[in-house]
């Protein structure tokens, strides 16, 4: 999705993350529509954002493994204003954060044509974005 700024110059295109070799499995998962979490086989952490070692309890020995892309909405807000030039044409624009079963929580942008109608604490689905080059977790209400 490309936007045009207010003023009329050059197009500007929403930023894309960068994979890199530790999160690399993420975004592969995600692309083949399935999310793929770290889980330290040490302490049994689950992890998020990717990383070469575990934040519990700083080992290595970490595993890649599906989980359900669904959770509970922990908490958003609606942007009626755009965040930044890229996202004149998305607002309003929900950002919120899904904690996941497994207890990590994700940061991401909500679909919905009812922001009014979120709440905190209602059922989410993923939605596996593969319009753009990297594939994006999205979320949405599991009504």
């Amino acid at each position: 999705m490309t936007h045009v700024p207010a003023t009329g110059s050059e197009p500007l295109a929403p930023p894309l993350p960068r994979p890199t070799p530790t999160s690399a499995p993420y975004w592969e998962g995600l692309a083949a529509g399935r999310l793929r979490l770290q889980h330290c086989q040490t302490c049994a952490a689950w992890i998020h954002y990717p990383r070469v070692r575990c934040p519990a309890c700083f080992g290595t020995d970490l595993a890649w493994e599906a989980v359900e892309a669904s959770g509970v909405l922990y908490t958003f807000t609606v942007a009626v204003r755009p965040t930044a030039p890229m996202f004149a044409g998305s607002v309003p624009q929900v950002i919120g954060v899904v904690e996941l079963p497994v207890g990590v929580r994700i940061t991401t942008t909500i679909e919905t044509d009812d922001p009014d109608g979120l709440r905190v604490g209602m059922a989410m689905k993923g939605v596996f974005d593969t319009s753009e080059r990297v594939a994006l977790l999205r979320f949405t209400p599991d009504r």
